[in-house]
């Protein structure tokens, strides 16, 4: 029952010959690109920001990477798990963007926006992360309107970021100051000149 609400799912969202061109360019341009304010946001909070909030940023930088790199293991572990062919492979329905044919379960993008959208909601402000969850949600209508996801490979991205970003919290507790403590050392010692110019904060 749940591969057909997929499927009967999968056809509703996904372009098809007719549609406008406009929004086929549209859905490609944020199914692929979109994702890059991932690392873009990440680098300006650490970086950048009010002296008095930049310790707040750092620590939500770390509780990010870590709740990243479990939902990104978790996504892996469970794409070998239950592997799913990508709609393309089973020739079904229309497939607009070039991707390799990989397991499709769950979303990598889904995984990765989700697990930010989520984190931001969680640590940082409700509008920020409501902001960012709407991004979330037009990645993933874009990738399965392109044709290289099901929607429930992004669902199941969704479902993956919560368990990311609910482990690290539950982590942040015993290893969190340590990790914030030895990222500050690094960044202070790579960084040294321009924090010394003023171009980045201590």
């Amino acid at each position: 029952m749940l591969e057909t609400l997929n499927y009967s799912l999968f056809e509703w969202i996904n372009a098809t010959p007719e549609s406008p061109a406009w929004l086929i360019s549209a859905a490609r341009i944020i199914a692929n690109d979109v994702i890059g304010i991932v690392p873009l946001l990440a680098v300006g909070l650490w970086l950048w920001g009010p002296r008095h909030q930049v310790s707040a940023q750092r620590q939500l930088v770390i509780k990010i990477t870590m709740a990243m790199a479990i939902s990104m293991s978790l996504s892996y572990l469970l794409g070998h798990l239950f592997p799913h062919n990508r709609p393309f492979v089973d020739h079904i329905g229309y497939n607009f963007l070039h991707h390799s044919p990989d397991y499709s379960f769950p979303s990598d993008h889904g995984t990765v926006i989700f697990t930010f959208a989520v984190a931001f909601i969680a640590w940082h402000r409700v509008w920020s992360g409501a902001l960012l969850m709407v991004i979330a949600l037009a990645i993933a209508w874009s990738r399965v309107y392109v044709g290289v996801h099901w929607p429930l490979d992004m669902l199941g991205g969704l479902m993956v970021a919560l368990c990311g970003c609910l482990s690290a919290q539950m982590l942040w507790h015993g290893l969190g100051s340590a990790l914030l403590r030895v990222a500050q050392q690094l960044y202070r010692l790579c960084f040294a000149i321009p924090i010394r110019r003023g171009w980045v904060r201590d």
